[in-house]
């Protein structure tokens, strides 16, 4: 260990970090008792080498550590569940799997939902579209993974609950494509479903997503529409917006795209609730992406071509500076122009505290959900058009 920290370097953060390289280093200097035997299955299936199943079946369904759906039965919808990271006791968190093999071979396409615990929508959408799969007709693959992070979707809530270091949440949508000796239990799952189920089985990707809990969002899709193989499946969905933005790194669709795997993100409307008629579009267009490329047959449904469509670059916030009961004066999918009123806040005495103004032309995208609002909560957000940033836009949660 150096006797003193380079300039800028917190001692807690390199101590942890210390820590973790110790721990990596004794997990692989441990012998090679009963625990290596149990976990063989994954020892011997390294990163997208071939399907692993551990032994176990939960449900009916057998357990694989590591999957590749070459390996399973063409014809079939397989059910299986994917052992992901330890819980505190010792157990495994399992994450639900669905495969749809076509009779021939083709494309393979991933769909994810579930990454963050409270979108509800997301999921129903890719149950949706795996509900209309008859693998006897399917050329290639569509794998569904529903239920990502796990612990959140137990509990409906957007963060992954940690108790690491006490009491803790985790954006696992920033944690892609997460770590093999990650100090979080997060983290390591990540790294599992990336290197172990999702990459290895991709040649195109899908992740859905609603807003969160106390904040709803209209129907539209994140990508970037510089890459003409996103571009083209982004145009296949009929609905009203695009944020054409590559957004910030750890997400799961940018660890995607760095290995090469063409994938964006649709968002569904508000979490904690299912929206049937929004899910509807994106099954729609979801159809249209899988028959773009082979997978299924049939005619394309509804396309971007048939509905108007604002594509915006940026998202500009609007955040509350005071506290009180918030009236909005607009709509999701509102027309606005720079200095248009779009919110009122009023105090408990029902006075006027706060009034808010838009500070860009464009349209609403997203509003908060809850009727009350402390400072610093994200009230609106505002799809728009600017020159193209520099560095990757941070928006406010």
């Amino acid at each position: 260990m150096p006797d003193k920290l380079k300039p800028g370097v917190d001692r807690r953060a390199f101590m942890i970090a210390s820590m973790a390289a110790v721990g990596a280093s004794a997990a692989v200097a441990a012998g090679t008792g009963s625990a290596e035997a149990e976990d063989s299955g994954a020892a011997a299936n390294p990163a997208g080498t071939g399907t692993a199943y551990t032994g176990d079946v939960i449900e009916g369904k057998k357990v694989v550590s590591a999957l590749d759906v070459g390996d399973l039965e063409p014809g079939k919808t397989h059910f299986l569940y994917f052992r992901g990271v330890e819980m505190p006791t010792g157990q495994h968190w399992h994450v639900s799997v669905r495969v749809a093999k076509g009779v021939k071979p083709g494309k393979r396409a991933v769909l994810v939902s579930g990454v963050h615990g409270d979108e509800m929508s997301s999921i129903h959408t890719v149950h949706s579209v795996m509900n209309q799969l008859d693998p006897a007709e399917m050329s290639g693959t569509v794998m569904a993974v529903t239920d990502v992070s796990r612990p959140a979707v137990e509990s409906m809530q957007r963060r992954w609950p940690d108790t690491g270091r006490g009491a803790d949440l985790i954006d696992m949508n920033r944690e892609w494509p997460g770590n093999e000796n990650g100090i979080t239990a997060a983290s390591r799952h990540a790294w599992l479903l990336f290197n172990r189920l999702l990459k290895p089985n991709a040649d195109f990707a899908i992740d859905f997503h609603t807003g969160t809990t106390g904040f709803e969002v209209t129907a539209f899709n994140i990508g970037g529409m510089d890459v003409p193989e996103v571009k083209a499946m982004i145009d296949l969905f009929p609905v009203g917006q695009v944020f054409d933005n590559h957004v910030y790194p750890g997400v799961l669709h940018n660890a995607l795209m760095d290995e090469g795997i063409p994938s964006f993100t649709p968002e569904i409307g508000a979490a904690r609730v299912l929206d049937p008629d929004m899910a509807a579009l994106f099954v729609e267009g979801t159809m249209n992406v899988l028959k773009h490329h082979g997978i299924v047959p049939g005619p394309m449904g509804r396309t971007a071509g048939d509905v108007t469509v604002f594509v915006g670059n940026s998202s500009f916030p609007i955040v509350a500076t005071a506290g009180g009961l918030v009236e909005y004066l607009v709509k999701l999918n509102e027309k606005v122009e720079a200095g248009q009123k779009v919110a009122v806040q009023r105090n408990s005495f029902g006075e006027v505290v706060a009034e808010y103004a838009s500070g860009v032309a464009g349209e609403i995208t997203g509003k908060r959900s809850d009727a009350m609002a402390a400072p610093g909560n994200p009230l609106v957000f505002i799809l728009f058009n600017q020159p193209k940033p520099d560095t990757a836009e941070v928006y406010p949660e």
